[in-house]
Protein backbone atom coordinates (compact mmCIF):
# COMPACT_ATOMS: atom_id res chain seq x y z
CA UNK A 1 0.00 0.00 0.00
CA UNK A 2 0.92 3.27 -1.00
CA UNK A 3 0.16 5.32 2.33
CA UNK A 4 0.20 9.14 0.59
CA UNK A 5 -3.07 10.53 1.40
CA UNK A 6 -4.95 7.45 3.37
CA UNK A 7 -6.11 8.03 7.00
CA UNK A 8 -4.51 6.32 9.50
CA UNK A 9 -5.29 5.78 13.06
CA UNK A 10 -2.51 5.09 15.48
CA UNK A 11 -3.18 4.00 19.31
CA UNK A 12 -0.66 4.09 21.73
CA UNK A 13 0.78 7.69 19.81
CA UNK A 14 1.93 9.87 22.27
CA UNK A 15 5.50 7.80 22.51
CA UNK A 16 7.36 4.90 21.80
CA UNK A 17 6.66 2.69 18.70
CA UNK A 18 3.38 4.42 18.15
CA UNK A 19 5.16 8.09 18.01
CA UNK A 20 7.76 6.83 15.37
CA UNK A 21 5.27 5.20 13.13
CA UNK A 22 3.17 7.93 13.36
CA UNK A 23 6.09 10.37 11.68
CA UNK A 24 7.12 7.68 9.62
CA UNK A 25 3.70 7.31 7.92
CA UNK A 26 3.24 11.48 8.36
CA UNK A 27 6.59 12.10 6.10
CA UNK A 28 4.98 9.75 3.56
CA UNK A 29 2.09 11.83 3.61
CA UNK A 30 -0.47 10.27 5.20
CA UNK A 31 -3.45 11.80 7.07
CA UNK A 32 -2.72 10.53 11.00
CA UNK A 33 -4.79 10.50 14.16
CA UNK A 34 -2.98 9.83 17.36
CA UNK A 35 -4.73 8.41 20.07
CA UNK A 36 -3.46 7.54 23.42
CA UNK A 37 -5.49 7.38 27.23
CA UNK A 38 -4.07 11.12 27.64
CA UNK A 39 -4.46 11.79 23.76
CA UNK A 40 -1.06 13.49 21.77
CA UNK A 41 -1.25 16.66 21.36
CA UNK A 42 2.35 17.51 21.73
CA UNK A 43 3.20 15.57 18.78
CA UNK A 44 0.82 17.25 16.73
CA UNK A 45 3.20 20.66 16.52
CA UNK A 46 5.99 18.11 15.51
CA UNK A 47 3.12 16.75 12.91
CA UNK A 48 0.54 20.19 11.22
CA UNK A 49 -2.55 18.72 10.57
CA UNK A 50 -2.31 16.01 12.68
CA UNK A 51 -4.98 15.16 14.57
CA UNK A 52 -5.10 13.92 18.39
CA UNK A 53 -7.91 12.00 20.52
CA UNK A 54 -8.10 11.16 24.02
CA UNK A 55 -9.41 7.71 23.99
CA UNK A 56 -9.42 5.15 26.73
CA UNK A 57 -9.32 2.02 24.80
CA UNK A 58 -10.19 -0.29 27.75
CA UNK A 59 -14.01 -0.36 26.84
CA UNK A 60 -15.89 -1.06 23.40
CA UNK A 61 -17.34 2.41 23.83
CA UNK A 62 -13.93 3.81 24.20
CA UNK A 63 -12.79 2.37 21.08
CA UNK A 64 -15.56 2.91 19.14
CA UNK A 65 -15.96 7.31 19.90
CA UNK A 66 -11.99 7.16 18.72
CA UNK A 67 -13.09 5.41 15.39
CA UNK A 68 -16.12 8.00 15.00
CA UNK A 69 -13.89 11.15 15.94
CA UNK A 70 -11.01 9.92 13.73
CA UNK A 71 -13.74 9.56 10.63
CA UNK A 72 -15.21 12.97 11.85
CA UNK A 73 -11.61 14.31 10.73
CA UNK A 74 -10.25 12.73 7.27
CA UNK A 75 -13.36 10.34 6.68
CA UNK A 76 -13.21 6.52 6.40
CA UNK A 77 -10.17 5.02 7.96
CA UNK A 78 -7.79 3.49 5.29
CA UNK A 79 -5.52 2.01 8.03
CA UNK A 80 -6.10 1.24 11.66
CA UNK A 81 -3.07 0.32 13.53
CA UNK A 82 -3.57 -1.37 16.82
CA UNK A 83 -0.64 0.06 18.57
CA UNK A 84 -1.38 0.47 22.71
CA UNK A 85 -0.18 -2.59 25.00
CA UNK A 86 -0.16 -3.08 28.82
CA UNK A 87 2.64 -4.84 30.63
CA UNK A 88 1.28 -5.81 33.28
CA UNK A 89 0.65 -8.97 36.06
CA UNK A 90 2.89 -11.69 36.78
CA UNK A 91 1.01 -15.27 37.25
CA UNK A 92 -2.49 -16.99 37.56
CA UNK A 93 -2.65 -15.39 41.22
CA UNK A 94 -3.05 -11.92 40.12
CA UNK A 95 -6.26 -10.28 40.58
CA UNK A 96 -8.73 -10.59 38.18
CA UNK A 97 -8.65 -6.62 37.62
CA UNK A 98 -4.82 -7.22 36.43
CA UNK A 99 -5.88 -10.12 33.79
CA UNK A 100 -8.68 -7.82 32.80
CA UNK A 101 -6.54 -4.95 31.96
CA UNK A 102 -4.49 -6.48 29.87
CA UNK A 103 -7.11 -8.28 27.74
CA UNK A 104 -9.08 -5.49 27.33
CA UNK A 105 -5.96 -3.47 26.11
CA UNK A 106 -3.84 -6.22 24.56
CA UNK A 107 -6.79 -7.98 22.59
CA UNK A 108 -10.21 -6.63 22.81
CA UNK A 109 -9.66 -3.47 21.73
CA UNK A 110 -8.28 -5.19 18.68
CA UNK A 111 -11.50 -6.84 18.38
CA UNK A 112 -13.36 -3.79 19.37
CA UNK A 113 -11.73 -1.94 16.42
CA UNK A 114 -12.30 -4.49 13.47
CA UNK A 115 -15.49 -5.30 14.79
CA UNK A 116 -16.53 -1.41 14.13
CA UNK A 117 -14.31 -1.19 10.34
CA UNK A 118 -14.82 -4.41 9.06
CA UNK A 119 -18.55 -3.90 7.83
CA UNK A 120 -16.91 -0.53 5.69
CA UNK A 121 -13.61 -2.02 4.69
CA UNK A 122 -15.64 -5.25 3.47
CA UNK A 123 -18.23 -2.85 1.43
CA UNK A 124 -15.13 -1.34 -0.18
CA UNK A 125 -12.95 -4.14 -1.03
CA UNK A 126 -10.01 -2.62 1.08
CA UNK A 127 -8.95 -1.63 4.34
CA UNK A 128 -5.85 -1.69 6.65
CA UNK A 129 -5.60 -3.79 10.29
CA UNK A 130 -1.92 -3.90 11.42
CA UNK A 131 -1.28 -4.76 14.72
CA UNK A 132 1.30 -4.60 17.67
CA UNK A 133 1.91 -7.97 19.24
CA UNK A 134 5.24 -8.98 20.53
CA UNK A 135 8.11 -11.40 19.85
CA UNK A 136 6.39 -12.70 23.41
CA UNK A 137 3.08 -13.33 20.97
CA UNK A 138 5.38 -15.61 19.43
CA UNK A 139 7.45 -17.07 21.94
CA UNK A 140 6.83 -16.31 25.89
CA UNK A 141 7.54 -13.68 28.09
CA UNK A 142 9.26 -14.81 31.43
CA UNK A 143 7.92 -13.21 34.36
CA UNK A 144 4.11 -11.86 33.28
CA UNK A 145 1.54 -14.49 32.34
CA UNK A 146 -0.91 -11.84 31.30
CA UNK A 147 1.20 -10.37 28.81
CA UNK A 148 2.45 -13.30 27.09
CA UNK A 149 -0.80 -14.94 27.24
CA UNK A 150 -2.56 -11.70 25.45
CA UNK A 151 0.53 -10.95 22.95
CA UNK A 152 -0.07 -14.67 21.70
CA UNK A 153 -3.92 -13.74 21.25
CA UNK A 154 -3.24 -10.73 19.21
CA UNK A 155 -0.90 -12.73 17.03
CA UNK A 156 -3.69 -15.32 16.64
CA UNK A 157 -6.55 -12.37 15.92
CA UNK A 158 -4.55 -11.07 13.34
CA UNK A 159 -3.92 -14.46 11.26
CA UNK A 160 -7.69 -15.22 11.33
CA UNK A 161 -8.29 -11.93 10.23
CA UNK A 162 -5.91 -12.13 7.23
CA UNK A 163 -7.33 -15.85 6.51
CA UNK A 164 -10.70 -14.56 7.03
CA UNK A 165 -10.69 -11.99 4.68
CA UNK A 166 -7.58 -11.72 3.01
CA UNK A 167 -9.12 -12.60 -0.35
CA UNK A 168 -12.12 -10.03 0.31
CA UNK A 169 -9.29 -6.95 0.12
CA UNK A 170 -8.47 -6.83 3.63
CA UNK A 171 -4.70 -6.54 4.59
CA UNK A 172 -3.36 -7.30 7.86
CA UNK A 173 0.32 -6.68 9.51
CA UNK A 174 1.59 -7.96 12.42
CA UNK A 175 4.33 -6.66 14.43
CA UNK A 176 6.40 -8.70 16.97
CA UNK A 177 9.65 -6.76 17.99
CA UNK A 178 12.04 -7.89 20.59
CA UNK A 179 13.83 -5.39 22.94
CA UNK A 180 12.73 -1.84 21.78
CA UNK A 181 14.32 1.32 23.66
CA UNK A 182 11.30 2.68 25.25
CA UNK A 183 9.42 3.30 28.58
CA UNK A 184 8.11 -0.09 28.98
CA UNK A 185 11.35 -1.57 29.47
CA UNK A 186 13.86 1.31 30.12
CA UNK A 187 11.65 3.42 32.54
CA UNK A 188 12.17 4.20 35.94
CA UNK A 189 12.42 0.44 37.66
CA UNK A 190 10.69 1.47 40.89
CA UNK A 191 7.92 3.26 38.87
CA UNK A 192 7.04 0.53 36.21
CA UNK A 193 5.05 -2.96 37.28
CA UNK A 194 6.57 -6.25 37.76
CA UNK A 195 6.35 -7.71 34.52
CA UNK A 196 7.65 -4.78 32.79
CA UNK A 197 10.64 -4.85 34.83
CA UNK A 198 11.01 -8.61 34.25
CA UNK A 199 10.28 -8.07 30.69
CA UNK A 200 12.86 -5.36 30.65
CA UNK A 201 15.36 -7.47 32.44
CA UNK A 202 15.17 -10.59 29.53
CA UNK A 203 14.91 -8.37 26.15
CA UNK A 204 18.29 -6.27 27.80
CA UNK A 205 20.13 -10.42 28.65
CA UNK A 206 18.84 -11.24 25.05
CA UNK A 207 20.41 -8.18 23.46
CA UNK A 208 19.95 -6.57 20.28
CA UNK A 209 17.95 -3.16 21.63
CA UNK A 210 16.51 -1.07 18.60
CA UNK A 211 15.16 2.56 18.42
CA UNK A 212 11.47 3.31 17.50
CA UNK A 213 12.52 4.66 14.53
CA UNK A 214 14.16 1.44 13.53
CA UNK A 215 11.18 -0.44 14.18
CA UNK A 216 8.82 2.45 12.18
CA UNK A 217 11.04 1.97 9.09
CA UNK A 218 10.75 -1.97 9.29
CA UNK A 219 6.59 -1.41 9.95
CA UNK A 220 6.69 1.17 6.76
CA UNK A 221 8.15 -1.29 4.49
CA UNK A 222 6.16 -3.87 6.08
CA UNK A 223 2.74 -1.97 5.03
CA UNK A 224 4.55 -1.14 1.47
CA UNK A 225 4.68 -4.08 0.67
CA UNK A 226 1.33 -5.77 2.20
CA UNK A 227 3.86 -7.98 4.66
CA UNK A 228 1.82 -10.03 7.27
CA UNK A 229 4.95 -10.86 9.85
CA UNK A 230 6.95 -7.70 10.70
CA UNK A 231 9.90 -8.91 12.86
CA UNK A 232 12.54 -5.82 13.38
CA UNK A 233 14.59 -8.44 14.86
CA UNK A 234 15.63 -10.78 12.80
CA UNK A 235 16.70 -13.44 14.97
CA UNK A 236 13.31 -14.10 16.39
CA UNK A 237 12.78 -15.96 13.68
CA UNK A 238 15.17 -18.51 13.93
CA UNK A 239 13.89 -18.64 17.74
CA UNK A 240 10.22 -19.18 16.09
CA UNK A 241 11.60 -21.94 14.17
CA UNK A 242 13.10 -23.62 17.03
CA UNK A 243 10.23 -23.42 19.44
CA UNK A 244 8.22 -25.19 16.30
CA UNK A 245 10.54 -27.92 15.58
CA UNK A 246 12.09 -28.63 19.10
CA UNK A 247 9.89 -27.43 21.94
CA UNK A 248 11.98 -29.06 24.78
CA UNK A 249 15.18 -27.49 23.75
CA UNK A 250 13.42 -24.07 23.35
CA UNK A 251 11.44 -24.44 26.41
CA UNK A 252 14.91 -25.14 28.32
CA UNK A 253 16.40 -22.43 26.66
CA UNK A 254 13.92 -19.88 28.09
CA UNK A 255 14.51 -21.75 31.79
CA UNK A 256 17.90 -21.07 31.46
CA UNK A 257 17.59 -17.57 30.41
CA UNK A 258 14.62 -16.84 33.34
CA UNK A 259 17.46 -18.45 35.78
CA UNK A 260 20.28 -16.48 33.86
CA UNK A 261 17.42 -13.12 34.53
CA UNK A 262 16.45 -13.92 38.25
CA UNK A 263 19.88 -14.54 39.22
CA UNK A 264 21.40 -11.23 37.87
Amino acid sequence: MDVAGKHVVITGAAGGIGSAVARRLFAAGAHVVLSDVHGAEALTTELPGAVSVAADLRTEAGTVALIDAAEAAFGPVDVYFANAGVAVGTDPMDDESTWELAFDVNIHAHRWAARRLLPEWLARGQGYFVSTASAAGLLAQIGSAPYSVTKHAAVAFAEWLSITYGDRGLKVSCLCPQGVNTAMINGDRDSLPEGARVAGDVVRAAGGILEPGEVADEVFAAITDERFLILPHAEVAGYYALRASDPERWLGGMRKLQRRVSHG
